[in-house]
């Protein structure tokens, strides 16, 4: 009898273990992600969750990782710097995720991966471009995309070659933003060093109704080139003012951000032709993955992707194979060694970080024409030359436009 029951017993113990081992296998890797669902960015909060979605179907759908599948734990930052630091440590101590993706923007993004390396929890970041976010000596911080010196540093050496060395001087406008002023000091620290002369500097309020006062001092300096940095509701307006004032300049330019979503030419309409913008990514890049990941991504969605998606789709393939490689969902250090080995390709090119945590990400340059956006620069990249000088607001409506695949170019 006695042996009989130790037999069931252990019977009972075996099963009672195999079915820990697959609950354990079932359960979900909690990974945290904090984005702008709402405020004053929620447009591109959108496009980050787009890119997030479409991932996690993709892994999930492919056996996720370690054999369990992934599941994101959102949080809202309301757009706001604050918001996203308590999101950050409401991700840490009450969800105890062991890794965490985001912010949006720059300014939400910098005070948040502060926290995330104070509770050393590995944050990485896919999107928010200030230089600071990887010059802190954080430990526990990871950046895919460029930074915003990278930003200014493309557009201008795109201008120097356009130009064939002919680029003298330029004028500079940005949002008194974080990722505006970065910008805005990297492109005149930039053209310092190569000896382009800076004709105007100007500062703005992001939501004003009225630019006329800063364009028309940057028009009485006459710049050959005006380089914007600007979000999508006041790069439009910016554009529309330009014509009204009769702004003419070999090349009005920009540092990515507004000039460079598909709802810049859609709102700005012929205000934004000729535009030129350094982007992250563009659909018609020969990057691998990247024409599938366009293809799925307009049929769920029946737009083209921004780059803000691809960079959050292949954030979460980056954390994905970190814990693959790393072996546990559950130790944070070991997820943070992982991600400072990755050597990977993506939709978002390579990604192998610096000791920094920084990807070095290379750019395109797009340039508005006939509505959409084709990429021009670098050549080897490019499906078309641009178009410089730029024509004057007068000889627009006559234009002809040269004869070019509009098919093969497209991007957004």
């Amino acid at each position: 009898m006695n042996k009989r029951f130790f037999v069931v017993l252990l019977v009972f113990a075996l099963l009672m273990s195999v079915v820990a081992v697959l609950n354990a296998q079932e359960e979900p890797i909690r990974i945290g992600v904090v984005t702008s669902e709402t405020g004053s960015q929620a447009r591109f909060g959108e496009a980050q969750l787009r890119g997030y979605e479409l991932a996690l179907a993709a892994i999930n759908d492919a056996g996720g990782v370690m054999d369990r599948p992934l599941e994101l734990v959102i949080m809202d930052d309301t757009s706001e710097p604050e918001t996203a630091q308590l999101m950050v440590e409401r991700l840490i101590t009450e969800e105890e995720v062991p890794v965490i993706i985001g912010s949006y923007s720059s300014s939400a993004t910098l005070p948040a991966v502060g926290v995330a390396n104070d509770y050393e929890v590995p944050m990485l970041v896919p999107t928010a471009a200030t230089n600071a976010i990887t010059e802190q000596g954080y430990e526990w911080v990871f950046r895919i995309n460029a930074p915003s010196s990278v930003y200014a540093s493309t557009m201008i050496d795109a201008l120097v070659d356009i130009t064939m060395d002919g680029l003298e001087n330029l004028a500079v406008i940005y949002e008194n933003t974080s990722f505006g002023s970065n910008t805005a000091e990297a492109v005149l620290a930039y053209a310092d060093e190569l000896g382009i002369e800076v004709v105007a500097s100007e500062a703005y309020e992001a939501g004003s109704p009225d630019y006329r006062p800063v364009l028309t001092r940057v028009k009485d300096a006459d710049p050959q080139v005006i380089f914007f940095v600007s979000y999508l509701a006041d790069a439009t307006l910016l554009m529309q003012q330009v014509e009204e004032l009769d702004i003419n300049v070999d090349a009005y330019v920009a540092g990515g951000a507004g000039f460079s979503l598909p709802d810049f030419p859609a709102n700005a309409g012929h205000n934004a032709e000729f535009t030129l913008s350094v982007t992250q990514w563009t659909p018609d890049v020969a990057w691998p993955g990247a024409t599938d990941f366009t293809d799925a991504f307009v049929e769920a969605y029946e737009i083209e992707p921004q780059y803000h998606s691809a960079e959050t789709y292949a954030a979460l393939f980056v954390v994905a194979d970190a814990i693959e490689r790393a072996g546990t969902a559950d130790d944070p250090e070991a997820i943070r060694d992982a991600l400072r080995e990755t050597d990977m390709d993506t939709i978002f090119g390579p990604i192998k970080f610096d000791d920094t945590g920084q990807n070095e990400h290379p750019m395109l340059v797009t340039q508005v024409l006939q509505g959409k956006f084709i990429t021009v620069w670098p050549p080897d990249a490019a499906a078309m030359p641009p178009i410089y000088p730029v024509p004057t607001w007068e000889e627009r409506e006559d234009y002809e436009y040269p004869e070019m695949e509009m098919g093969e170019g497209e991007s957004s």
